[in-house]
């Protein structure tokens, strides 16, 4: 389905019944990143995700992006659906939306989970995002793309999983290259870590112990900001931790929210 909003329009899907659930996608992804997630959770939460502007089958204009445009973005959606609060679940890109979203918004988010994300980065930072840039002006999206699966990614599990690496690699090739652009100039703009404690509903950090993107250290930091928020670090995980560890990220997420949805768990 699709909603017209913000100057946009934003594609969305929804499936199950139960406490609300929005998922918010990587970065070159689109909703189905979260294909497992939805299969494991839709008998006992209403799933809904879309695709970040830029991305998959929503709009991608020209011009650069803001997190609190992506933001608004979200919020357009939740009140197209009449939702007044949500469990918000992102990862990397996405979870830095939901920072911001849950800062603009605290009364729509019910618990957040940020999973391989960051609160901000250091000034250096701002060189390798504009570094892509160029990349993808010159050169489109498949060199993006191919470097992308070294960084999501470990080495085992790469040569393991190739089906799912074209897959992957489908995601960000498909990609509008003005979307992406639109992305890389909001993403390491992202400074709120001061501004966290702010927040007052559950949080549960996630992170791969072998994500090189938004490493331990960036998670650690979000945690520390929020005295009342989860750590969890899956092994043997990259930056897209939901698909190199599929059960153990969904055992992790599938407790935090039916803690925090005050659901009875056996």
């Amino acid at each position: 389905m699709k909603l017209r909003a913000n100057g946009i329009e934003t594609y969305y899907e929804v499936e199950g019944d139960g406490p609300v659930v929005l998922m918010s996608h990587a970065l070159g992804t689109n909703v189905h990143l979260w294909d497992a997630q939805v299969a494991h959770l839709r008998g006992r939460y209403k799933i809904v995700r879309y695709d970040t502007r830029g991305h998959g089958q929503t709009s991608a204009p020209d011009g650069a992006y803001t997190l609190d445009q992506l933001a608004d973005d979200a919020h357009a959606l939740l009140e197209h659906l009449g939702l007044p609060q949500v469990h918000w679940v992102g990862l990397s890109m996405g979870g830095m939306v939901g920072q911001t979203f849950a800062l603009r918004y605290p009364a729509m988010v019910a618990s957040l989970t940020l999973a391989d994300t960051t609160s901000r980065y250091p000034a250096d930072a701002l060189a390798v995002w504009e570094g892509r840039i160029r990349v993808v002006r010159g050169q489109g999206m498949a060199p993006i793309a191919e470097a992308n699966l070294g960084r999501w990614f470990t080495a085992p599990f790469r040569a393991r999983e190739t089906a799912l690496m074209e897959r992957v690699r489908g995601w960000v090739a498909a990609t509008a290259p003005a979307g992406f652009i639109g992305c890389c100039h909001a993403i390491p703009k992202i400074n709120v870590t001061d501004r966290l404690e702010a927040l007052t509903c559950p949080v549960i950090v996630i992170v791969g112990e072998e994500d090189p993107g938004t490493p331990i250290e960036m998670a650690r930091e979000i945690h520390g900001a929020l005295p009342q928020a989860e750590l969890a670090i899956l092994r043997a995980a990259s930056h897209l931790s939901n698909l190199e560890q599929p059960d153990e990220f969904n055992r992790v997420l599938a407790g935090f929210l039916d803690k925090a949805a005050g659901k009875n768990t056996r």
